[in-house]
């Protein structure tokens, strides 16, 4: 992205529709005044199988996000930044914007963007359960600091992401 709302110029992250849904309600809630852009109907016999069915959810859930982001108000909000730059979920974003974690907003993007994890406190409990030889096999994502990574996840940008 060129905007300097953004901490990452780059990331990549998968969300389900229902990750769209409560950043739609969580964004409608903070910003009462603004109309929002609908989401694409949700069909009660999408078939993620059929390519016109996943493409055109794909273009729309892209428009919303698109004009979402042009609005100021909206991108000051934490939750969209946390939505867009980092893997966390939406419980685990609440509890960082909440400020029930130990890491502020900028920590978790700048250390978890492109991870498919949570904080590592609850990797180090999540070891806890496994033997030695186990947990070796993760202790490479492990830690605050940024790793390969959440440099480069193997997607490619569009140019519709690349102004987000």
């Amino acid at each position: 992205t060129n905007s300097i709302c953004f901490t990452r110029k780059t990331s990549c992250v998968r969300r389900r529709y229902r990750e769209f849904v409560w950043l739609r309600q969580r964004l409608q809630s903070n910003a009462v005044l603004i109309q929002l852009p609908e989401l694409p109907s949700k069909t009660p016999f999408f078939n993620m199988n059929n390519p016109n069915h996943v493409d055109h959810r794909r273009q729309g859930l892209q428009e919303f996000l698109e004009k979402i982001l042009q609005d100021a108000l909206l991108l000051s909000d934490s939750r969209l930044h946390l939505f867009l730059q980092t893997q966390l979920s939406p419980e685990d974003m609440e509890a960082c914007v909440s400020g029930q974690t130990k890491y502020s907003v900028a920590d978790a993007i700048l250390s978890f963007a492109s991870l498919n994890r949570r904080f590592p406190i609850e990797d180090e409990e999540r070891k806890k359960g496994k033997n030695d030889a186990d947990s070796d096999s993760e202790s490479s994502s492990s830690g605050l600091g940024p790793s390969d990574d959440s440099i480069s996840c193997g997607c490619k940008a569009s140019p519709a992401s690349e102004e987000s």
